[in-house]
């Protein structure tokens, strides 16, 4: 993890509708450069959008590079690819798929992070896909989720991050990369005090649940954490109900909405324990909720792209803003209060209990295939 840098303008967007026109009007800016890297991108009317954007921008002797997970768009229009690098756009997959029916442990590692840096002078980093939040397939819309832009002396790690992933992905694939020099904006944008952290599989395997770890271990009143796919290992669970059970408030708004059957069933398997530490749980149902974003003691906050599930917290290279500010984390918080209130219910210790005993052993039976499924890969401990 970073250390908390101070000085920085760190701007909450919440969907699609408050991102893409802050990320369009960055690359429609950009004078030297353009790292953009993320899991999905799908070619809808966004999409096309963002695509026309980036070309514009090569147009112009941009340096665009735009790095894509090679299983979250192994279906993109190669047409489309095509059009992307005739018009001056650099293209790389993050481990390309061989074969969808040769799932090694390697192919489960992920470029997951959504990050963008343009010039050096503001970057984008949250769990906002390259999507329109209206194009949700078997589900309800709009997707639900939040991301931020940062301004200021942050912007040295994440630009640094976003090189050093396109570095390496370029040596992979025999390409040559010439980094243009740039002068990242170090000077104060703002007052806040703010972190970048990432995960990967070397030297930060463990750095975003730490963060996490410490914010709930020092928890003194509150913590709120709005996760879309939830099933946190021993240490993160524990963390959780100890802190309830001191006299803090926690609480969970998860994803009500089943989208992948074993990771849904699974993440209830564990609400009994929690519901019986004192932890709410309170779900989601109007609509497809993407978001993964806390707020702890109305100071410490997080957006990124980073579940409390294995595949983010083992498996995947995330990325997080941390931010150390009461208005920041005010704001947040308030958006999540409407949440609560508004758009999802609490479950009750009764509900569990009075589930179909068919139901609840499904819940329990799938919480053991995953549990076996990682120990298969090498992360039976977490």
């Amino acid at each position: 993890m970073s250390d908390f840098i101070d000085g920085n303008r760190v701007a909450l967007l919440r969907n699609g509708a408050e991102y893409f026109p802050a990320l369009l009007r960055a690359i429609d800016r950009a004078a030297q450069e353009i790292h953009l890297q993320t899991y999905i991108f799908e070619t809808d009317g966004l999409g096309l959008a963002v695509g026309e954007a980036l070309k514009r921008a090569a147009a112009r002797g941009v340096s665009v590079c735009l790095l894509l997970d090679g299983f979250g768009c192994k279906e993109i229009s190669r047409t489309f690819l095509r059009d992307l690098q005739s018009g001056g756009v650099e293209v790389l997959f993050y481990r390309p798929m061989v074969s969808s029916w040769r799932l090694s442990r390697v192919q489960l590692h992920r470029l997951h992070r959504k990050i963008a840096v343009i010039d050096g002078s503001i970057a984008f980093v949250g769990g906002i896909n390259i999507i329109d939040d209206m194009n949700t397939p078997d589900h309800t819309p709009p997707r639900v989720d939040y991301a931020v832009s940062v301004e200021g002396p942050l912007l040295r790690a994440i630009h640094a991050s976003a090189r050093k992933l396109w570095r390496r992905v370029a040596w992979a694939a025999l390409r040559r990369y010439v980094p243009r020099r740039v002068n990242v904006r170090l000077a104060p944008a703002g007052s806040m005090r703010a972190a970048y952290v990432v995960r990967d599989n070397v030297w930060h395997r463990h750095d975003i649940e730490r963060a996490y770890l410490a914010a709930i271990e020092s928890a003194q009143r509150e913590i709120v954490i709005a996760n879309s796919y939830f099933l946190p290992g021993r240490r993160f669970r524990h963390a959780l109900m100890a802190a309830a059970r001191r006299g803090v408030r926690v609480v969970l708004l998860l994803q009500g909405r089943v989208e992948y059957v074993l990771l849904d069933y699974a993440s209830r398997a564990l609400y009994a324990q929690l519901l019986a530490a004192g932890v709410e749980i309170h779900e989601y149902h109007a609509s497809f909720m993407h978001s993964k974003v806390a707020v702890i003691d109305d100071e410490w906050a997080t957006v990124g792209s980073s579940n409390i599930d294995p595949f983010s917290l083992l498996l995947s290279r995330e990325a997080n803003v941390v931010v150390d500010d009461r208005g920041f984390a005010a704001e947040l918080r308030a958006d999540l209060e409407r949440a609560l209130c508004e758009r999802s219910h609490r479950v009750l210790p009764r509900d569990w209990w009075h589930a179909p005993r068919l139901r609840r052993f499904f819940a329990w039976l799938t919480y053991g295939v995953i549990r076996f499924m990682l120990g298969i890969i090498g992360h039976s401990r977490h």
